[in-house]
């Protein structure tokens, strides 16, 4: 399982035309799954996620979570992040998790964030969208389960 994080003060998601999901502070997640992803990379990933300690304490030092912030996240389903583009100029998605398996698994992540205490929008599973946002930093931080960077 691969996200993209990105701390935003603000993001939204579209589909023809109509928001679908928005947050405030909190996180951005764009979020790909591998053709080898189990329930452990879904549970792994989630609680990476929430505890990423990356907003500013009373110091002024990132020190604190999404939970201690009372941050939402914005989660949108991106098999993009599985392409492969070491060879030739046409990215290979042979790594990505066909699309009934993927979105099973896109959906347990989001059920294991919501668990974790968090407030959690979505973007639409397959769906051409359009996704804005305000990143807070920058932050913006690459997650892989199987910890390949």
């Amino acid at each position: 399982m691969r996200a993209v994080v990105q701390r935003v003060s603000r993001a939204d998601v579209t589909v023809d035309g109509e928001t679908v999901g928005q947050i405030g502070p909190g996180f951005l997640v764009l979020l790909g799954v591998a053709a080898d992803d189990q329930r452990d990379d879904v549970i792994a990933t989630a609680t990476k996620i929430v505890g990423l300690r990356v907003f500013e304490d009373d110091a002024g030092k990132m020190n604190r979570s999404l939970a201690d912030v009372g941050g939402a996240m914005l989660v949108v389903s991106q098999f993009t992040l599985l392409g492969d583009c070491r060879t030739g100029r046409r990215p290979s998605f042979v790594a990505a998790a066909p699309p009934e398996r993927a979105n099973a698994l896109y959906q347990e992540f989001i059920a294991e964030v919501r668990g974790q205490g968090i407030t959690v929008e979505t973007g639409k599973f397959q769906a051409d969208m359009k996704v804005s946002l305000t990143n807070d930093g920058p932050v913006t931080l690459l997650i892989d389960s199987k910890k390949l960077f």
